[in-house]
C-alpha cells in the first residue's frame, strides 16, 4: 500500500487541489478548497501562518489539509474560547476527496496533520483546535478518536463545534 503523505500547495500541485471534490451532502460542511487556499494567502499577507498541503496517496491528490497558527483573532468575547485559540494550532481545513473515503486515508492524514503541529514550526502551544458542523457525524467521530474534546461552552448558534486537543 502506497503511503500517504502531505505535500505544501505551490504552483505545481494547485491546479489538482482545487479539483478534489466532496460527496454532494457533504458540501454544506466545509469551504472549497479555492476558498481555503485564498483564505491562507490573506492570512499570510497579514502577517499570519497558514499551511496549506495536498494529501498525496504516492502521486495522486486524495484531499486538502490547512493547518494555522493563530490566523482566528476576532471571536465573540462573551463566548468562552480565548483560552483555546489564541497562540494555538488549528486545523483549518481538512478534506478527502469523495472517491478515497471510507478507506482510512483520513485518519492517516490526520495523524500526519498533528505530526506537523508537533514540530512547532510557530513555537510551542498548549492546544490544537478545529470546528465542525455538528450534523457532521463521521468528522466528529474522527476527531473524537484522536483526543479531540467538543467546547460546548465556545458553541456559536448557526456555527460550528469547536474541539480541542491538548498538546
Amino acid at each position: 500500500m502506497e503511503e500517504i503523505r502531505l505535500e505544501p500547495i505551490n504552483d505545481d500541485n494547485f491546479y489538482e487541489i482545487l479539483n478534489l471534490r466532496v460527496k454532494k451532502n457533504q458540501k454544506g460542511f466545509l469551504a472549497t478548497n479555492v476558498y481555503s487556499i485564498v483564505h491562507a494567502y490573506l492570512a499570510l499577507i497579514d502577517g499570519k501562518h497558514a499551511y496549506p498541503f495536498g494529501i498525496y496517496k504516492g502521486n495522486k491528490p486524495i484531499g486538502f489539509l490547512m493547518v494555522g497558527y493563530n490566523v482566528i483573532t476576532s471571536y465573540r468575547k462573551d463566548v468562552n474560547c480565548e483560552w483555546f485559540i489564541k497562540n494555538s494550532y488549528i486545523i483549518w481545513r481538512f478534506m478527502i476527496d469523495k472517491k478515497y473515503q471510507g478507506k482510512g486515508y483520513a485518519k492517516k492524514a490526520m495523524n500526519l496533520a498533528l505530526d506537523f503541529v508537533r514540530t512547532f514550526p510557530c513555537g510551542n502551544a498548549k492546544y490544537c483546535w478545529l470546528s465542525y458542523d455538528l450534523e457532521n457525524e463521521v468528522a466528529r467521530n474522527l476527531y473524537r478518536s484522536f483526543g479531540f474534546e467538543e467546547v460546548p461552552s465556545a458553541y456559536v448558534e448557526g456555527g460550528e463545534m469547536p474541539a480541542v486537543l491538548k498538546l
